[in-house]
């Protein structure tokens, strides 16, 4: 039998640390071809990252070009997309997230009849500007998948009201939490933070937060570090709109610690070493709570709830004294803060990419069956072995 060919699509970081158990299972089938396509649309944060996953992609598009607009990014993509599946055949592609890359690659995979999977399909804020432009991408990517693989099923119910067929979506958790708990499993804390006590991580890096907001993230910081016994660690995003809003109101500052942006074993360490963490991302709304670590999210609005719900997450804003207030209640009040210190995992158990990989086993090789079948009840119509 022809083996499968399956490309996994990467683009960014988040992207790879959804993705990285899902290719590292593909690789031990034996019924699969794989082909890592690494987009590069985010490469500064990129190729430490499949360094550390000792991955080395097959196809490089290199799509990102200085100072690239998102209308920029995505017609590169697309023009460098479309020559790869007119030269290379493809029997599915996969992708997980919500970047311009998930996007662009679900659009060329519909315009060339490829087979397309959604990882982390479902997530909904129902705001087209929070998280910009992820809940665009995320939104027009679901009707151009063939497969929605949901981390939970409040995604699957938000597919459903989309009128997805009930039969295409799979509810799997998210691979993200495979790959923290790969992680911490196989890495050491090499001790970089143990001469801090009482740290609270703090990530900022949203396209919607540049600005106003992220002035209001860091005078709010600014404050509470004056009023109270903790660390605030803060590995700063490379982007100059974080880089120069971060450096000028926080660089030098008692009890504030500004990082370059660390290898994911270090980020997962100084997470689980935090008491609480402070952030506008989406995976460490996952990644926070299954380290027992309670999230104050930096954002107007959420995709994922479960963590609101389940009482592990607060929806703080970019207000500065609304983050004062949350941050000094959390601090104040040990009966709260122990309230949301709970060993929950609303988005995954660890084993995402192994129910991911055991659907497209089940459904890719029955296909193939079906199609052996055919072949050998078929004199006028021969199909390849």
């Amino acid at each position: 039998m022809e083996k499968i060919h399956i490309g996994c699509v990467i683009g960014t970081r988040p992207e790879l640390i959804k993705m990285a158990p899902v290719i590292f299972r593909l690789e031990q089938c034996p019924w699969v071809k794989l082909s890592v396509i690494n987009t590069a649309q985010h490469r500064n944060l990129l190729d430490d990252l499949l360094t550390f996953f000792r991955i080395i992609p097959n196809v490089d598009l290199n799509s990102m070009t200085v100072n690239q607009t998102l209308g920029t990014l995505t017609g590169n993509l697309c023009s460098k997309f479309e020559l790869l599946v007119e030269t290379t055949t493809f029997d599915v592609l996969l992708a997980a997230g919500d970047t311009t890359t998930v996007f662009v690659s679900s659009l060329i995979a519909f315009y060339h009849h490829i087979k397309f999977g959604h990882i982390e399909a479902g997530l909904r804020s129902y705001n087209s500007g929070e998280p910009f432009p992820e809940e665009m991408n995320r939104v027009l990517t679901a009707p151009l998948s063939t497969w929605h693989f949901a981390p939970t099923l409040a995604e699957k119910e938000n597919l459903l009201r989309e009128n997805i067929p009930a039969s295409k979506i799979i509810v799997t958790g998210n691979p993200v939490i495979d790959t923290l708990y790969w992680t911490l499993e196989n890495t050491v804390d090499r001790g970089d933070f143990d001469e801090l006590n009482n740290i609270v991580m703090v990530t900022a890096h949203r396209r919607e937060n540049f600005g106003q907001p992220l002035i209001n993230i860091c005078s709010a910081i600014v404050n509470l570090s004056q009023k109270f016994d903790v660390n605030f660690v803060f590995p700063v995003h490379p982007n100059p709109k974080v880089q120069e809003v971060t450096v000028s109101l926080l660089k030098d500052r008692p009890r504030i610690h500004l990082l370059p942006p660390l290898r994911y074993d270090e980020f997962v360490h100084l997470m689980s070493r935090s008491i609480f963490i402070l952030t506008d991302s989406g995976g460490i709304q996952e990644e926070g709570p299954a380290l027992g670590k309670p999230i104050l999210v930096l954002r107007n609005t959420t995709e994922r709830p479960a963590i609101i719900n389940e009482g592990v997450g607060l929806l703080v804003g970019t207000e500065e004294q609304n983050i004062i207030d949350a941050v000094t209640r959390l601090l104040d009040h040990k009966d709260l803060y122990h309230s949301m210190v709970k060993n929950t995992s609303p988005y995954g158990d660890g084993y995402a990419s192994e129910r991911i990989v055991e659907f497209l086993q089940q459904t890719l090789l029955s296909q193939s069956l079906e199609y052996q079948r055919l072949e050998s009840n078929s004199t006028n119509c021969k199909l390849k072995d």
